[in-house]
């Protein structure tokens, strides 16, 4: 394989990221799928592809596709609570986020909502709202005629529902807040917490049984306080607290030394928090934590 055919790929590897891991909600598994695309186009006569883009679009859609099947599968039997694997996209992992729709797109509460759509309305989704693609190029990247695509986008928007409803708060209010509860989860405050917490939010941890966590949603600000208490006290001794940006949006990473040993998102309403999702299981941990060594 020539170097500019090499180079080619490597022009197009953080959309096909994007894309993939939008599809699959794993990081890991994006960069499975991104390496299975690059095989194929390594094997393949460059003459023959016209648009590499489109082409490596395709082939990557295609591969999320069949991963997404088994996937569906795997996920009946995991222990606990299903959360998609968080990624820090301040360093662009994701593409630029410069607008709040694109921010949206890749949030934790976005990734948790795209679990409802069926693999095929969920590419039609993606490809629509995260890369801008016409009906007629997700009809070709498909093989789906346009009037079925635009019958598979509305289905899926309307399991979504409207944006919003679904993500009201305001960046900087978000970011704010976030804040707060990092000062008052590093002091043990828990009266500083409880004025931040929705009345019915909601907590929900995924262990995914490598380490204990919470099996079900924590529902209720004082259900949540005391298993705040219980967590606080169980913590390492030397783990550390930061706001790091996570799929668009402030949160917060838990370390232990090198270790990633939580990563916590927020959705917020009318000023207060009203879910929070942590992601303990260390195999989905890993990517953030190769993001934060990275030099």
């Amino acid at each position: 394989m020539s170097i500019t055919h090499t180079d080619e790929f490597e022009r197009h590897r953080p959309r096909l990221f994007g894309l993939a891991y939008r599809m699959l909600g794993s990081a890991a598994e994006a960069e499975d799928a991104v390496q299975d695309a690059y095989l194929r186009y390594s094997g393949a006569d460059p003459a023959v592809i016209e648009r590499p883009a489109a082409w490596l679009a395709k082939v990557v859609t295609n591969l999320c596709l069949n991963r997404l099947t088994s996937a569906r599968a795997r996920r009946e039997t995991y222990v606990g609570t299903w959360l998609p694997e968080p990624v820090i996209t301040a360093d662009g992992t994701l593409g630029p986020l410069e607008s709040a729709e694109r921010r949206d797109a890749v949030s934790t509460a976005m990734l948790v909502l795209l679990e409802r759509l069926t693999p095929t309305e969920r590419a039609v989704y993606v490809l629509r709202e995260a890369f801008a693609y016409g009906h007629r190029e997700i009809a070709e990247t498909l093989d789906l005629t346009e009037a079925n695509c635009r019958q598979l986008y509305r289905r899926a928007a309307a399991r979504l529902g409207e944006p919003r409803t679904r993500f009201p708060s305001a960046p900087e209010r978000h970011a704010e807040l976030v804040a707060s509860f990092l000062s008052a989860a590093r002091d043990g405050d828990l009266a500083g917490l409880e004025k931040l917490l929705a009345e019915d939010v909601v907590w929900w941890s995924d262990g995914g049984g490598r380490v204990s966590a919470a099996l079900r949603p924590i529902e209720g600000r004082d259900k949540v306080l005391r298993f705040l208490s219980g967590v606080t006290r169980r913590f390492p001794a030397n783990a550390e607290l930061a706001a790091v940006e996570i799929n668009g949006a402030p949160a917060l990473v838990a370390r232990a030394g090198d270790t990633v040993v939580a990563v916590t998102s927020f959705d917020i309403r009318d000023d207060r928090v009203t879910d929070v999702r942590t992601v303990m299981n260390p195999d989905k941990l890993e990517f953030v934590r190769r993001q934060l060594t990275r030099p």
